[in-house]
């Protein structure tokens, strides 16, 4: 995985720098709130959500640098203003849920937060109190969403956290992996747990979870989240040097980046993908995958075999 290092000072101003210009960018924010958000709903309960949301692995993890702060809550601004919801986070992230909370505070604490964050420490007796001291770098009442991230100690941590869920401190539970690891104790998991969602890895080059991990979230009524969407931006980087194709249009994609998140997304398992970014460039055009047309399953297939031709 990237270092957190490369994120440096110098690229968050850039992205602060960017704002203006990026307010050309797809979706325009006035007719974004005027058009119908693409939604999913969460098969536990029927609530809906975006199918966009973000994502903040390393690129929030920007310590205490007030400039790159403000960076990330104007990313932040920016992904609310587009219709998203749903902020996904983890201990295991460093400085990011505290940047979080500064950027939901600068924001007057928006109270169409999906709060997603994630349990993750060794010790099973420690889970509750790490769950508290991620709720209040956040600075939210209640977390919506807590996952046992990577599986690390899964057995207690659910136990804990369906009791969180009983008692109202948390709405729903999960479970977490990334890179493909260990999916056939995610199986498990899934089969023999009560949890309202899973959270993967799933790509036009990731899709080892098709075979069977999604088929089973449909038949257990289980939501999706989608984590490494760009490969940490990889994937985007060795595409977009390559025209996008003419047929994208027929999806509303008008970038690569819209083109991955909507073969993602137009998934009947999925309910939401996270990409992360520090760009509010960025962040405008992932949103723009939640608008417009998704692809159907021919234009499925193209796309997987365009960008594994690349």
């Amino acid at each position: 995985m990237q270092s957190p290092s490369r994120v440096g000072r110098r690229s968050l101003i850039r992205s602060f720098a960017a704002t203006s210009a990026a307010a050309m960018l797809w979706p325009p924010i006035g007719s974004a709130q005027q058009r119908a958000i693409l939604t999913r709903q969460v098969p536990s309960s029927g609530e809906t959500l975006p199918v966009v949301g973000l994502g903040s692995w390393i690129t929030f993890n920007v310590g205490n640098d007030r400039v790159a702060r403000d960076s990330c809550a104007e990313v932040m601004r920016h992904f609310f203003e587009a219709g998203g919801r749903v902020i996904d986070s983890s201990p295991m992230y460093a400085s990011s849920q505290p940047v979080i909370g500064y950027g939901l505070g600068k924001l007057g604490k928006p109270a169409s937060v999906f709060s997603a964050d994630k349990v993750w420490t060794s010790s099973g007796s420690r889970g509750r109190e790490q769950v508290e001291q991620s709720r209040q770098y956040w600075g939210v009442p209640r977390f919506d969403l807590v996952q046992v991230h990577n599986l690390l100690s899964w057995q207690e941590h659910l136990q804990t956290l369906f009791a969180m869920k009983a008692a109202g401190q948390l709405r729903y539970v999960g479970i977490t992996t990334s890179e493909g690891r260990r999916h056939r104790e995610i199986e498990q998991v899934m089969r023999s747990q009560p949890i309202d969602f899973v959270q993967v890895t799933y790509n036009p080059l990731d899709r080892e979870v098709e075979e069977r991990i999604l088929p089973l979230a449909r038949d257990r009524r289980i939501g999706v989240i989608v984590n490494r969407p760009f490969r940490e931006g990889a994937l985007i980087k060795k595409i977009k040097r390559h025209p996008l194709p003419g047929w994208a249009a027929e999806a509303d994609c008008a970038n690569w980046a819209q083109l991955i998140l909507k073969f993602i997304v137009s998934h009947p398992a999925v309910t939401c993908a996270i990409p992360a970014t520090s760009s509010v460039a960025h962040v405008r055009e992932n949103m723009g995958a939640a608008y417009g047309r998704l692809p159907d399953e021919a234009m499925r297939r193209r796309m997987v075999a365009h960008v594994e031709a690349l």
